[in-house]
């Protein structure tokens, strides 16, 4: 044997795995006969082993006296135990195993995994060694098919039922098929099977059929191949004539059990290893981590099988393993079914003289004898028939753990049906005090078959329990089964009482290791751990710290709900106060050692906090399912969840932050498309709530959320960069009515400057307000007298002034005493008029930019005509005028960073500087105060140009910028591919027009600046062509006087070259290049305006939020209003809300309502969203679909239906011609004495 076969190809192919798998043979053993048998039958030649004798080794061979009293090799005492020379991955290449270029006339097949192992191995180490390190993934089901083997022909209907039932059921339940894994019998069908139906599956299916192959290491053909102590990666396995049933391993199976009891060439060695094997798997536990609600269903599935099957069958219903068989398919399996439908009208009885006076149950005679004649007739060639016969009753006493597919009768569409009910027939015999409707559920749950669970479970004849769905909930939850959280929900299932906070936990600590909410956790959770040291360690459950799927941190840190807290802190920012502070009885200003040490001592007592329900069920679980970017549940909780809109703008600036931190690209994009969904749901709910009702679609966005910590829409809006929803028309028509205030929005720009320079023209009829009596109207109304319809109506209306008003202390006392206390006498007219002008934010804002031009003036003015010099000749006074009018835009400044909003120091710092104009705003401060110090025009020339800078882009709503920005980063792109071209003619151009120069100032100049100038025109034609040069030049080839600084003379040599180049590349640049970059713009400019109108409306809110906090005097008078705001707030204390951008508290009654109604607008846009589904072409194909298969059962019903009539119509007559001949005999004989004659039969009329 050469080198590659022996070590499996081991050197060249060894990967990183060897070193992980170095430990197999330290545990995993196999097994070599140690005995040598001889074989009567072979003169000597062979060991009853199967092996030659020159295989056996001198001890084995040598031991004469032990051989002659041995009449029966046993693997047991006859082989030993030894390291396994055969494990790693395998590569089945088939061609001649002869040629001399193997790699050349021979193709390569699917990696999988194989061992060989000890049958005596534990089954607990190989379902380790499969699922942790060869990474297959846990099995809902194992259907272990057996039968079949060597040269039997498989029948075509049993290969339809492999190809459409079996591969396809695994597929959906997510199974592990385990067969012998040999290219014979059944093992090759289902190998076929699963070959094909990964051929045909999509690219985008999710879940692999897994085969799993069991063999005898013995049997399996040039095993040699793949022996190697170090083990094989990969093992080159070479089949020849693959079209043939040999004893070849199957490539189209993942993993490869090779199953070793000492002996060569015998079957029936795994019968032992697969009994123990599947008896340790139904005990383990499905789902992700063990975490599902059932153990792990075991089925054998039988197909035709030999006389010696009947004892592999016999010791799985020992061990309580159901079994499907297959009628018609072969002997065994006809044979059990024939015992079941034949014995089943024969009783067991007692013996008659039971030994011992003990009542021991056994087959009667007849039931023994009818046993054995069916044993005669299906295995006439055995000798030992009376121990088949016992194994047969064996099997039979075992009924109920058998169930029979009529693959002749029954559709293979339905096989994964058939899996259940067997499933559940045999759970319900092993369980007494299980429901047998609890296990079907589970099972169905396991296997996430929503449609069975449909027609079988919830079609309206149970009624089921919140006892009997918790676990199965549990189980949906965790492994992502969507469909069965909404079938629970609907029946019966009460989510208030299911999700506490300690279950809301143990969901987070389900927490898949791949998924990035458990990497930020574990971040998080590592960093809390230094503060953790220092404080008493919390005493965590065995169980919690077993289950939990964050590692051992969670031994030192439990506490999970503020975690998750400070990580949804961390993703949506200052926007919502922190979640789950309320039932650990935390403050959000307390620092964060604090918190934790609270939080510590809290759980070193009984944590009552984890018994308690969770107040926002739907919105917790909504929040778990977008942090783990579950697309479909996360819709559902959505939509279960009240709140809509905040709801989906709430994901989507979840998931746009989660995207900034993803690494992987896939994810990344999903999760990216899932928040456009979100935005896209918000957006068309609102659009629905504004049809409805505009008043209430207003309050709707301003209303502060106690589900999301008082944070209203808008903010959350802008906090998710929602610009599609910034675009809605409902909420543009709601910021201009902020924006204009009390004033008609129809109102012309230039009644507004005439007005400003002319105040008293507030008191004529040139600017339209709007009447108080319909803005406050609807405050008269009575609170109880809401008796409009949720679907319209404005029953819940509030005027603007509640919400822009800088005095809202007095409107909410007349709102206080809207119950039937008379309201507050009103404003004076002159009073109300001049607040209601000069609070409005438009005439803020061109207050400002009016300011800001008279700034500019007098800025020009000081530095171009009245800029004296230092004292004591200066400065001027204009120009202190001008040093108090920067003083109080300083001012203003400072009150934005340090007087607005109630957070910390430190957020409202961040929250200054994270916004760009207020970082040109400390900029040009900045230069401007460097510039006072050192009087320096330069400074000041960029002070002016940054103001007016400033002011143009704010004076066009910041959409220039956007074109700006992006075409700079289209110029850089340009600029790169001009430089390359720049560099390369400048260098060719040097080197022909000068032969040596070695000032680096000049050379740069000739290489960089005088291309540069070619592309504009400026072409030193004398300078570059010979017949242009002039005379007279002063210059010298001198290489002493060159380097002492004269000037070199051009050279003409391959001038011819200088111009071809200099055409060359005006070609290029003035041609090429430059027509590429007007395309880049032209491109950049049609997509930017295209979502111009979105952008423009997204930043306008920005300038209408900013200039509706801004007090209303502009730049200097402004220190005025900033007096006033200091003596307002910080000396009278009287508080204000307008600090609180456009936020509207409601509570009790009213939040009730306005909840409905926008729940309602939901419904009707699922409604719409599913008709429309419903109309399209592909789910109509869907439900004609369904419809024909439909049809096509009935009418094989009906076909059943009329064969079983027929079947009776022949039993009628053989019972008729009986009845007649008992007549016609008792008519003639002389017993009976008939006193009338006996009756005729009457003729059938259809009349």
């Amino acid at each position: 044997m050469d080198e590659e076969h022996e070590g499996g190809g081991g050197r060249t192919g060894r990967r990183q795995s060897d070193k992980d798998q170095s430990w197999i043979p330290n545990i995993i053993r196999k097994r070599v006969c140690t005995t040598f048998v001889e074989d009567s039958l072979s003169n000597g030649a062979l060991c009853q082993c199967g092996g030659m004798r020159e295989s056996h080794g001198s001890n084995a061979t040598g031991d004469y006296f032990g051989a002659a009293i041995v009449s029966q090799w046993d693997s047991s005492q006859h082989s030993s135990e030894y390291p396994t020379d055969a494990f790693g991955d395998l590569i089945t290449l088939c061609g001649d195993t002869h040629c001399p270029f193997p790699t050349l006339f021979s193709f390569s097949l699917p990696i999988g995994q194989f061992l060989r192992l000890s049958c005596d191995t534990p089954p607990q180490i190989v379902y380790s060694l499969m699922t942790a390190h060869w990474g297959v993934p846990s099995p809902n089901l194992v259907v272990s098919v057996v039968g079949g083997g060597g040269c039997e022909k498989v029948k075509t209907w049993v290969r339809e039922v492999l190809r459409q039932g079996l591969v396809k059921a695994a597929q959906r339940t997510g199974a592990w098929i385990v067969t012998g894994g040999l290219r014979e019998g059944v093992g090759r069908c289902v190998g076929e099977a699963v070959r094909d139906h990964a051929a045909a599956a999509s690219s985008l299916s999710q879940k692999k059929v897994i085969a799993v192959g069991v063999a005898p290491w013995g049997l399996v053909h040039n095993r040699e191949q793949l022996v190697n102590a170090q083990g094989s990666f990969p093992a080159r396995y070479y089949v020849q004539n693959a079209s043939r049933d040999s004893c070849c391993l199957d490539n189209n199976y993942q993993a490869f059990l090779l199953v070793d009891d000492g002996s060569v060439g015998r079957r029936g060695g795994v019968t032992a290893f697969m009994s123990k094997m599947e008896d340790y798997i139904s005990h383990q536990r499905t789902g992700i981590w063990g975490s599902g609600s059932i153990e792990i269903p075991v089925l054998c599935m039988l197909i035709s099988g030999e006389a010696a099957m009947l004892k592999r069958v016999d010791l799985s219903l020992r061990k309580a393993t159901p079994w499907l068989v297959l009628n018609g398919s072969g002997p065994a399996a006809d044979l059990i079914c024939e015992l079941l439908d034949a014995l089943s009208a024969v009783p067991m009885s007692r013996t008659s003289t039971p030994p011992e006076g003990e009542g021991s149950e056994s087959p009667n005679v007849e039931l023994r004898e009818r046993t054995r004649e069916r044993v005669r007739r299906h295995f006439p060639a055995e000798a030992d028939r009376e121990k088949l016969v016992d194994r047969a009753l064996s099997i039979y006493q075992n009924r109920d753990l058998i169930t029979v597919f009529h693959g002749e009768q029954d559709s293979p569409d339905d096989f994964d049906t058939v899996l259940l009910k067997a499933l559940v027939r045999a759970s319900k015999r092993v369980s007494s005090d299980a429901s047998e409707y609890t296990e079907e559920l589970k099972l169905a749950v396991a296997w996430n078959r929503v449609d069975i669970a449909n027609s079988e479970l919830f079609n309206g004849d149970l009624q089921w329990r919140y006892e009997d769905l918790e676990d199965s909930m549990t189980d949906a939850l965790i492994n992502n089964k969507p469909q069965f959280v909404r079938l629970f929900n609907e029946n019966g299932l009460n989510i208030l009482d299911y999700l506490t906070y300690q279950r809301l936990e143990g969901l987070y600590r389900s927490l898949s290791n791949s998924s990035l909410a458990y990497t930020l956790l574990q971040r998080r959770l590592t960093e809390r751990q230094s503060l953790a040291r220092s404080l008493p360690t919390v005493p965590c459950s065995p169980d919690e710290r077993i289950s939990s799927n964050l590692g051992v941190l969670f031994s030192v840190i439990c506490d999970l709900s503020l975690q998750v807290s400070r990580l949804l802190w961390d993703i949506l920012g200052d926007v919502c106060q922190p979640f789950y502070y309320s039932p650990l009885g935390l403050d959000q200003s307390t620092s964060t050692w604090r918190t934790l040490k609270q939080v510590n001592k809290l759980l070193l007592g009984d944590c009552p906090y984890r018994e308690q329900r969770c107040v926002y069920p739907w919105a917790s679980l909504f929040i778990w399912a977008v942090l783990q970017n579950r697309s479909e549940m996360a819709v559902y909780f959505w939509e279960m969840a009240g709140e809509s809109v905040l709801s989906a703008l709430a994901g989507c600036k979840i998931l746009r932050e989660l995207s900034k931190l993803e690494s992987e690209t896939a994810a990344k994009l999903s999760m990216k498309e899932l928040a456009q969904k979100f935005e896209n749901l918000a957006n068309d709910v609102f659009s629905e709530c504004y049809q409805s009702s505009e008043s209430r679609s207003f309050t709707l966005l301003i209303r502060q959320s106690p589900v999301w910590g008082e944070a209203t829409c808008l903010e959350m809006a802008t906090a998710a960069d929602a610009r599609l929803f910034f675009s809605h028309d409902g909420l543009q028509s709601l910021l201009s009515q902020i924006w204009w205030g009390d004033m008609e929005r129809s109102t012309e720009v230039w009644k507004l400057i005439l007005t400003f320079f002319l105040p008293p023209l507030i008191y004529t009829n040139l600017i339209n307000f709007r009447e108080p009596a319909e803005e406050g109207k609807t405050e008269q109304v009575p609170h109880g007298q809401d008796t409009e319809s949720l679907d319209g109506g404005d029953a819940t209306m509030f005027s603007l002034t509640d919400i822009m008003d800088e005095d809202a202390e007095e409107y909410a006392a007349i709102r206080v005493n809207l119950k039937g206390a008379p309201s507050n006498p009103k404003r004076p007219f002159v009073l109300l008029r001049w607040r209601e002008f000069w609070y409005a934010p438009v005439t803020a804002f061109l207050g400002n930019v009016l300011m800001y031009f008279l700034f500019l003036s007098l800025f020009a003015y000081v530095l171009l005509l009245d800029f004296k010099p230092p004292p004591p000749h200066g400065p001027s006074t204009l120009e202190f005028v001008l040093y108090f009018w920067v003083f109080t835009l300083v001012c203003e400044e400072f009150r934005q960073t340090f007087f607005r909003g109630s957070t910390t120091l430190y957020q409202r710092m961040k929250l200054y500087i994270q916004d760009m104009w207020n970082k040109c705003d400390i900029t040009a401060i900045s230069l401007f105060a460097l510039g006072m110090c050192c009087r320096c025009v330069f400074l000041y020339v960029y002070v002016h140009v940054f103001i007016k800078v400033k002011v143009t882009i704010i004076s066009q709503f910041v959409l220039p910028i956007v074109f700006l920005v992006t075409m700079i980063k289209d110029i850089f792109f340009f600029l790169f591919f001009l430089a390359v071209w720049l560099m390369a003619y400048g260098v060719a151009n040097q080197a022909l027009l000068y032969s040596y120069d070695p000032r680096p100032g000049w050379i740069f100049r000739r290489v960089f600046y005088r291309p540069y100038l070619h592309i504009f025109g400026h072409i030193p034609i004398h300078e570059m062509d010979a017949d242009k040069l002039e005379e007279g030049i002063e210059c010298t080839n001198n290489v002493t006087l060159i380097e002492a600084g004269a000037e070199p003379c051009t050279s003409t040599y391959a001038n011819w070259l200088v111009v071809i180049l200099l055409v060359i590349f005006l070609l290029v640049t003035n041609i090429l290049l430059v027509n590429l970059l007007i395309a880049m713009f032209s491109y950049t400019f049609s997509k930017v305006q295209e979502h111009s109108d979105t952008h423009w409306k997204f930043q306008r809110y920005n300038l209408i939020a900013e200039y509706h906090s801004r007090p209303c005097l502009a730049p200097p008078f402004i220190i005025l209003s900033h007096l006033h705001l200091f003596i307002k707030r910080h000396i009278r204390r009287i508080p204000s809300v307008k600090i609180k951008h456009f936020v509207l508290d409601i509570r009790g009654r009213q939040a009730s309502r306005l909840n409905t109604w926008e729940a309602i607008q939901k419904e009707n846009i699922l409604s719409a969203q599913n008709k429309r589904e419903r109309e399209k072409d592909s789910e109509r194909l869907k439900r004609t679909s369904v419809k024909v298969d439909t049809v096509l059962k009935q009418m094989a019903e009906i076909r059943d239906h009329g064969h079983r009539l027929r079947m009776l119509e022949t039993e009628l007559e053989y019972c008729s011609s009986a009845l007649s001949w008992m007549v016609q005999a008792l008519s003639q004989s002389n017993l009976i004495k008939p006193t009338h004659p006996p009756p005729a039969l009457r003729a059938f009329s259809q009349g």
